[in-house]
């Protein structure tokens, strides 16, 4: 190799990384956090004020601070000689406002003068201890006597009997991973992994699942879920099934509602398919229909008050399961602060303005649906019903 050319790439080399060399150990912007960050400017004065502290953490002070108290063990750094560690009570705040504003990671960078890193890594952790820590908590298992009172509650508010859950699934719009082909690429053409829950009838999760592939369907994700293997194999501790007819003793199962991505069972209802339906069937698909509406007005629910689920999620998929996971905060929230504090964002459900909608046949659950079918025309029918199909 001749001299010239030895130089040449000597230069580039060297050049290049001079090119690129650190600028600043910490940006004089990040080094006046303590002074000047929003934590330090802000937060203490907004803790004066209840109702503007719920509108910018979508939780009260008190549930601020039990949460805290929870997770402080987990997220609590250390100091180095170096730089002082982020508080717990900082990283939280953050994960906070990045759950509720869906903002970027540049406006968290200059609001509260953090690193971009440091903030990654802070969200990460918090919302990991906040699943780890609430999840037994804020989701846990139904018993027995919970069933029954889901059931109840399902009754009450939308007239089905033996009704223990709304059924359904949510696409999580993210940027597209890195060599993952079209496995993330789903039908309505953007990226997404699937969330599938189930709700009771005042609108908490009952269970979820998190992370399957956006191009997999509602049901097939459901169906390998670790829930639909204890549904089907009668471990998830659900009563047996009951009459709901004084004149027929014959005793129906309790089911979980569905629209038409589900299978039909004995145990997860879906409507009748076709477009020329009986009336008998056009009744039965409007009542499914109108206690399935649970699940969507959930899912409503938790996408205007934690506005990231509005937004593609710009980070690793590992991450983004991470940042999902904290819908738990969804039922933290209504257990602790109620439905009142938080109507302005959450709205209401009309469930008398439900419109039909059709499914595809299948050959399993058929007895059951006709029984429910029955009901609904003869004994469990309500007057507003025939004016709605």
């Amino acid at each position: 190799m001749e001299v010239e050319e030895i130089a040449a790439i000597a230069y580039l080399y060297y050049g290049t990384k001079r090119r690129y060399k650190r600028k600043y150990w910490v940006h004089p912007l990040l080094s006046s956090r303590s002074t000047k960050g929003m934590f330090t400017t802000f937060f203490i004065e907004l803790r004066t004020y209840e109702e503007k502290f719920f509108s910018y953490t979508r939780m009260s002070i008190k549930s601020f601070d039990e949460l805290l108290d929870t997770i402080r063990p987990l997220i609590t750094g250390i100091n180095t000689t170096m730089r002082p560690c982020s508080s717990a009570e900082e990283k939280l705040l953050v994960t906070l406002r990045y759950l509720a504003t869906g903002c970027t990671f540049a406006d968290l960078h200059h609001t509260f003068r953090l690193g971009e890193t440091t903030l990654r890594e802070a969200l990460r952790q918090v919302c990991h201890a906040i699943w780890t820590n609430q999840r037994a908590t804020c989701l846990p298992e139904p018993t027995r006597d919970q069933w029954l009172k889901i059931a109840q509650q399902y009754n009450a508010v939308t007239n089905f009997p033996n009704c223990v859950g709304a059924l359904d699934g949510k696409h999580i719009r993210v940027v597209k991973p890195a060599h993952s082909g079209s496995l993330f690429y789903n039908y309505k053409h953007y990226f997404s992994f699937v969330l599938i829950a189930s709700a009771s009838a005042d609108s908490k999760f009952t269970f979820i699942d998190v992370g399957a592939y956006g191009k997999c369907s509602d049901s097939a994700v459901f169906n390998q879920s670790l829930f639909c293997n204890k549904l089907q194999s009668n471990k998830l501790d659900i009563p047996e099934g009951r009459p709901i007819s004084s004149s027929d003793n014959r005793p129906i199962p309790y089911v979980f509602v569905a629209d038409e991505g589900f299978g039909l069972t004995d145990k997860v209802m879906r409507p009748f398919s076709g477009s020329r339906l009986d009336f008998r069937k056009r009744v039965f698909n409007y009542r499914l229909c109108r206690a399935r509406r649970i699940i969507e007005c959930t899912f409503g629910i938790l996408a205007n008050k934690w506005r990231t689920f509005q937004r593609p999620l710009n980070v690793d998929i590992d991450f983004a399961m991470n940042i999902v996971k904290c819908c738990i905060l969804h039922n933290f929230v209504r257990d602790r602060d109620g439905v009142e504090q938080i109507e302005e964002d959450l709205g209401s459900c009309d469930f008398n303005n439900f419109q039909n909608c059709g499914a595809r046949p299948n050959r399993n659950g058929f007895s059951v649906r006709d029984c429910f079918a029955d009901y609904f025309v003869g004994e469990g029918s309500v007057p507003w019903q025939n004016e709605c199909v």
